[in-house]
């Protein structure tokens, strides 16, 4: 039989061809173990040639939040906000879990390129277990913020419980995200160069340090622009959650949503056509 021929029987595929979405998501479905497993790995791995091994995963954003909340608290002065020290401690808490999605997700791919040309598996268990990682690293966190808001005054409520949605919608948020850096990175390689910058950029950006309602109360149609930065909008409802801040509006909810699960759609389509270009040498 010719090459010809073979190519014109209906039950022979392309090695590598790019398999349909509704069978790559199973088949993604079914190495759920290999991408928990990856993600468990490299905690440990990242931890242990430390000397202090896991407590660098608190360590980092208490350190992050002592030194930039100090010098944007004295910068502020009068525009600083109410209970500053936990809305700083919320804010860079959970950032640190978007920029770590961000950053580590788009080097997924390349970062593991001897796995992406050896194995045949869906790559999208590589981002997938990136976010899993941060995810892992998010849980301790969250329970020293927890430590941290009861020692400032911040007792449970029932309102606190509204942070388990939230953070379902920002772990789809952060994974859709983490699906896009990792296929512009294939394509540009010289995009995780700028990384760091871009990383800065949304901290600065994202009121992660600063209330938009006083530093923009001159500037309403900027402050407007806030009301749609998707990063913005969850530190908010996360704030008013957990210490009663009034910067939130209820209608982030509906914002924020839309944005997750955009986000994770055109992230997950955005990935999937390019599953022929992984782990290609050009």
């Amino acid at each position: 039989m010719t090459v010809a021929q073979d190519e014109l029987q209906p039950d022979l595929h392309r090695v590598g061809a790019r398999p349909p979405l509704w069978s790559y998501l199973r088949e993604a479905w079914h190495r759920r173990d290999f991408a928990y497993a990856m993600a468990r790995y490299k905690v440990q791995a990242s931890n242990e040639r430390n000397r202090l091994g896991m407590l660098w995963i608190v360590l980092q954003p208490m350190l992050n939040a002592a030194i930039y909340g100090t010098i944007f608290g004295i910068l502020q002065g009068d525009n600083a906000p109410e209970d500053f020290v936990p809305f700083v401690v919320i804010g860079v808490f959970l950032f640190s879990f978007f920029t770590g999605c961000m950053t580590s997700g788009a080097k997924s791919i390349t970062g593991n390129a001897s796995l992406v040309q050896s194995l045949s598996f869906p790559r999208v268990t590589l981002p997938i277990s990136i976010v899993l990682q941060q995810l892992l690293n998010l849980v301790p966190t969250l329970g020293v913020m927890v430590v941290l808001l009861l020692v400032l005054g911040h007792f449970p409520r029932v309102e606190w419980l509204l942070m388990l949605p939230l953070l379902v919608l920002y772990v789809l948020f952060c994974t859709g995200v983490a699906l896009i850096g990792a296929r512009l990175t294939v394509h540009v390689r010289d995009l995780t160069q700028f990384l760091p910058y871009i990383s800065r950029i949304f901290f600065y950006t994202s009121g992660v340090l600063f209330d938009p309602e006083r530093i923009l109360s001159s500037l309403p149609w900027l402050r407007a622009i806030y009301d749609y930065h998707p990063i913005h909008e969850v530190l908010s409802l996360a704030r008013s959650f957990l210490m009663g801040y009034e910067g939130a509006q209820p209608i982030y909810w509906a914002y924020f949503a839309a944005w997750s699960v955009g986000m994770l759609v055109v992230g997950l389509l955005f990935f999937w056509a390019a599953e022929e270009r992984y782990g290609r040498g050009d």
